[in-house]
Order: structure tokens, then C-alpha cells, then sequence
């Protein structure tokens, strides 16, 4: 029998896949090895061992020799050798839902916080988050058995959920609304769990959709069914976080007020000035010439008649040019790099150009040590644009902090 290397990509063989007990084996097992050195990881430890053991049988199968230990040991070190570990010494625990490419989670660790739990079903966004983190996320948390795997007992609850499927509310009264809609799978975790503090993100249109009576459902939910007071503010990256890009969001800051007593003294960060300018973030230099367009394009003659400066980022609206005129990016989104619609566009010394997709990261506050996978850039510019802030995130999670 060969001796034999292990790694978490191999838990995708497809032969193995045949073999697995539960479809989430590879979140239930990087979720172990990530609690490894603490107490959450007794919560995976029996699914996790039990993935492990099958994964190990299949190897042996395949007469490659590896003891469970030895597998362990070295899924062990690819789990924790990975550019944003754990904070050692972390003060609160924290989960992620709709986790995207783990904006929220980078935020939270910074500020000394513990991720016990993630769940996003994107397949390419789980790539960049494993990346990452180390941690392969959880699938579809509508499921019960997803849900399932969520440890008792954690702090605050993160959540950046999609609102698409908020149509139907407002049609019926009451809390009733929130069913079919993923809101729903957010207020069924925080009834069973009772975070000290929920933490929420938005499209800014959530507060005006519907005439308003979705927001005011969320609302009454978190307030009235739940017993959380709740706090929330629209913020834009560009005044509140140091970021030149017009992004406004709407967070909503809830706490429990039986756990956290002055919950009354929280307050969300006050304006700070922006420093930077989009010449912080653009690349220096010529870009590869994929990114240009070439003087021969249909739309080039319009590009280059319209676009005369070079401070400012420019968005391609499928058939005209806008203008920043703050002279900050645009807001990113996730269509970025689909059908020529919303693209963000720049002047250099070299052309015109789209910005790149480490640009549009560095936009939404990642550092340059994040990882982008070798994604298509579709993916990676629509991973940007779902993406939040990070480091607005980062500043509301420090007035929270003040509070607990």
C-alpha cells in the first residue's frame, strides 16, 4: 500500500461522494478542526469522526494506507495554515449565515471574536471562504438539519440575508409575512438560541419596500415576538468607513435585553472623514489586456469621449457612461461582470479599463492578503458586489462590543 497525503479537497472526490453520510461531511469536519483547541469542537466531534472514519475506509479501498490520526493531523494543519485563523485569544462567539466570501467574519475575528458556526450554499463562494477561513460553510439553512448543526449556546448572530424573496410580505398582516422568506429561517435560529445580539445587513431598499411594511415586520418581529430591542441606521461606506465607494446598507443591531442590561447605550458609529481616494485601491501600473478596451470596441468612441478623467470611477450603463461626480466608486454589484451592465470603468495612463476583481475587493475593505480562488471573474466580481464592507462591519461591531 502507497503511504498517502490527505487534504480537504479530496472530501469532493466524486467516488467519495457516493460513501458520505451526510452531504455537509466536509463543513461538519472543518468545523471540528476548527474548534479543535476548545470546547465547540465536542459539538462536531461525533458526525465529524464518523465522516472521517468513511473517508478513511474509502482511502483504504483504494489501497492507499492512512490511519484516521495521521488523516486528522494533516487536515488539522491545512484547516488552521490559512490567512485568517481564529483570533487565540477570542472574547465571544459569533455565527455566520448567508455568509457570502465571510465579510462579516473577517470583521468579527478582528475585533477578537470567535466564528462557531457558517452556513452559505454557493458553491463558488464557499471556495473563496474555505480559502480563507479554512472552513468549508454549512449548505442551505432553510433545511432542518442544517440548521441542526448550529451550537446552543454563542453571542451574537450574524446575517446578511438575501431579500429577494421579500415580495409577498406586506400582503397579509402580522408575523405571518415572514414566512417563504428567508427572514423567516433567521427568526426560528434566534427564537431557539437567544443570541445576547442579532446583527443584520441590507440592500438600503429594504426600508422603503412595500410601502414600508417589510421593514416594520422585521421590526415587530426582532421587538414584539422575539423580545429584542432594535436599533438601525442606513450607512454608507464612503461616510463611515473610510472607504471611497457609494454604498449605503441598512443594518439593524438587536439585543437581547434580559442578558444585556444597558442595552440603551448603544450607538452606531458617527461619521468619519474619508481619507482615501480611489488612487488608495486602484493597481499601479498596466493591468493585464483583458481589462482594456481595445480603440476598435462598438462602445469605445462614446467611452473615450465621456470619460476625461482620471479621479474618479466611471459605471457602464449598457449603452451610456455615468459619472461618479463624488469622485468614489460607485456602488459594486453583483452584475458587475454580466452582460456589460453596472461595470465600474476607469481612465489610466494606458486606456480605459474595467477595474479588476482584487480592486473591487479592495473596495469592500479586504485586505490584500485575501485570497481570490481561481474563479472565474464573473464569479469573483459577483462575490465582491454581494459582499459588505468589511471594515464598516468592523466599526459597528465595536460599538456592539462597547455594549456586551
Amino acid at each position: 500500500m502507497e503511504k498517502h497525503n490527505v487534504s480537504i479537497e479530496e472530501l469532493d472526490g466524486k467516488n467519495y461522494q457516493i460513501r458520505l453520510v451526510e452531504p455537509d461531511d466536509k463543513a461538519i469536519i472543518t468545523h471540528y478542526l476548527h474548534n479543535f483547541h476548545n470546547g465547540v469542537s465536542k459539538h462536531y466531534k461525533e458526525s465529524a469522526l464518523k465522516a472521517l472514519k468513511s473517508f478513511v475506509k474509502y482511502k483504504q479501498d483504494e489501497n492507499i494506507s492512512i490511519v484516521e490520526e495521521e488523516a486528522l493531523q494533516q487536515l488539522l494543519f491545512e484547516v488552521e495554515n490559512v490567512p485568517f485563523p481564529t483570533p487565540k485569544k477570542y472574547t465571544f462567539k459569533f455565527i455566520d449565515l448567508f455568509a457570502g466570501i465571510g465579510g462579516f467574519r473577517l470583521a468579527l475575528q478582528n475585533v477578537g471574536g470567535k466564528c462557531v458556526y457558517t452556513s452559505e450554499w454557493e458553491k463558488a463562494a464557499k471556495k473563496t471562504y474555505r480559502d480563507n477561513f479554512g472552513e468549508t460553510p454549512f449548505g442551505d439553512i432553510t433545511k432542518e438539519n442544517t440548521k441542526n448543526y448550529i451550537p446552543k449556546k454563542f453571542d451574537v448572530l450574524c446575517a446578511g440575508f438575501p431579500c429577494q424573496a421579500f415580495s409577498i410580505a406586506g400582503e397579509r398582516k402580522g408575523f405571518a409575512d415572514t414566512r417563504g422568506t428567508l427572514f423567516f429561517d433567521v427568526e426560528e435560529i434566534i427564537d431557539k438560541h437567544r443570541p445576547k445580539v442579532v446583527f443584520l445587513e441590507n440592500v438600503k431598499n429594504l426600508v422603503s419596500h412595500d410601502k414600508g411594511k417589510t421593514f416594520k415586520t422585521i421590526i415587530e418581529i426582532l421587538e414584539k415576538k422575539l423580545g429584542y430591542k432594535a436599533y438601525s441606521s442606513v450607512l454608507n461606506s464612503m461616510t463611515h468607513a473610510n472607504i471611497p465607494q457609494n454604498r449605503e446598507r441598512i443594518f439593524i443591531v438587536a439585543f437581547d435585553p434580559k442578558q444585556v442590561p444597558n442595552f440603551t447605550t448603544f450607538k452606531f458609529p458617527e461619521k468619519i472623514e474619508l481619507k482615501k481616494t480611489i488612487h488608495n485601491i486602484l493597481e499601479k501600473g498596466k493591468q493585464e489586456d483583458k481589462y482594456y478596451y481595445s480603440k476598435d470596441h462598438q462602445y469605445y468612441p462614446e467611452l473615450d469621449k465621456t470619460m476625461v478623467s482620471k479621479d474618479t470611477v466611471y459605471q457602464w450603463r449598457r449603452v451610456y457612461v455615468r459619472e461618479n461626480k463624488s469622485n468614489v466608486c460607485p456602488t459594486l454589484t453583483a452584475n458587475m461582470g454580466t452582460g456589460g451592465h453596472n461595470v465600474p470603468l476607469i481612465r489610466d495612463n494606458f486606456g480605459i479599463r474595467k477595474l479588476t476583481p482584487r480592486e473591487c475587493f479592495s473596495f469592500q475593505g479586504y485586505p490584500q492578503n485575501f485570497i481570490l480562488p481561481n474563479l472565474a471573474n464573473s464569479k469573483l466580481y459577483m462575490q465582491a458586489g454581494n459582499s459588505v464592507t468589511t471594515t464598516l462591519i468592523e466599526r459597528i461591531s465595536y460599538e456592539i462590543l462597547k455594549v456586551l
